[in-house]
């Protein structure tokens, strides 16, 4: 695997006016009840490292308090950390100049907010050129980037209408049209579906998996919601007090929650729905005769109903026209109870 485009490393956040001085005690252990309790300081973030590799969704997500809108606004220093390393294709953005530093907001990275952040007095195709406005591109050339992405996600004939003039899944079509014309490598994703309607929600995240097919770009995306979550992680990091819990590929962390927190937090998901074939399967063939074939990234539900029933049917598993494994139905029952460290080892 390449080098991660995005690399923190023990990166900490205390708030409150002393910070340094009681960042060793949380190297000591103390947690954040503890700090805020005993001296009046709010621990943010606790010790956190996560590799974000180029053209994968990171996703990052917790309960209200458990630092992930904190965590995304130290990746482009809106906030400052109290301790620790943000490395950017390798560089530690902390020692960037202020210069620098702007030069990175402009050029390399665009943020999708949860309140959309568009300005009320400029039309949709000025908010979405804006970006290349502050780089220096001249009209023509913002206008007509404007408006290829204005296309491209839903809004052409909207270029001269005012945002008070969208609905809210069309205000938010327009924040991803602006973070696309700037043309930037990474796109930071703060609740940025949070406050839509479910319908229009779901239609916002096909949106987003379809532009990233196509774009490849470095998307980090902040959520509390798990099933949006793992519609959309490549990567998924869940966040406690600050601190990591677990982090790696969603249908490993469903398969194998390492915490109780964990546990509890995947126990209402459907995970027919959510698991996928490909992270079920056996590798080992155990016979030539088969109910069907199915591909890896079908889902559980779909196993089901190719089933019919039949509790002994079993099915090869096909990619680009090669056998990579098989799956039977006894595999998938096992899959759909919730691990529980007390029960039998699958």
């Amino acid at each position: 695997m390449s080098d991660p485009k995005i690399r923190i490393r023990n990166l900490y956040k205390i708030f409150g006016a002393r910070a340094g001085k009681y960042l060793p005690h949380v190297l000591s252990g103390m947690g954040k009840s503890e700090l805020l309790e005993s001296h009046g300081h709010a621990l943010g973030l606790n010790n956190i490292n996560i590799d974000m590799q180029a053209g994968e969704i990171s996703v990052i997500m917790g309960l209200s308090g458990s630092g992930k809108s904190t965590l995304i606004r130290h990746i482009n220093r809106l906030i400052e950390p109290t301790s620790g390393e943000i490395l950017l294709d390798g560089q530690d953005i902390m020692r960037f100049s202020q210069a620098d530093l702007l030069q990175t907001r402009q050029k390399s990275m665009s943020m999708v907010f949860q309140n959309f952040a568009l300005l009320p007095h400029r039309t949709v195709l000025q908010n979405v050129s804006m970006g290349l406005k502050v780089q220096g591109v001249t009209k023509e050339i913002r206008e007509h980037e404007g408006r290829k992405w204005l296309l491209r996600v839903g809004l052409k004939g909207h270029e001269s209408q005012y945002p008070n003039q969208l609905s809210g899944g069309m205000q938010q079509r327009v924040g991803i049209a602006r973070a696309l014309t700037s043309n930037s490598d990474i796109l930071l994703m703060d609740e940025a579906f949070s406050a839509l309607d479910p319908l229009i929600r779901t239609d916002m995240q096909d949106l987003l998996l379809e532009l990233q097919t196509e774009l490849h770009k470095t998307i980090v995306f902040i959520t509390h919601d798990l099933d949006e979550a793992l519609k959309l992680a490549d990567h998924l990091v869940i966040l406690k007090d600050g601190a990591v819990v677990q982090q790696g590929k969603p249908q490993h962390i469903l398969l194998n929650p390492s915490d109780p927190y964990i546990e509890e937090f995947i126990a209402d998901i459907n995970r027919a729905r959510v698991l996928r074939v490909r992270s079920i399967m056996r590798h080992s063939n155990l016979g030539n005769e088969y109910s069907g074939t199915i591909d890896p990234e079908a889902n559980l539900e779909q196993v089901i109903g190719m089933a019919q029933g039949d509790m002994s049917a079993r099915f090869e598993v096909i990619e680009n026209n090669q056998r990579i494994g098989e799956v039977d139905v006894a595999l998938l029952m096992d899959a759909l109870v919730p691990y529980r460290p007390d029960t039998a080892k699958r």
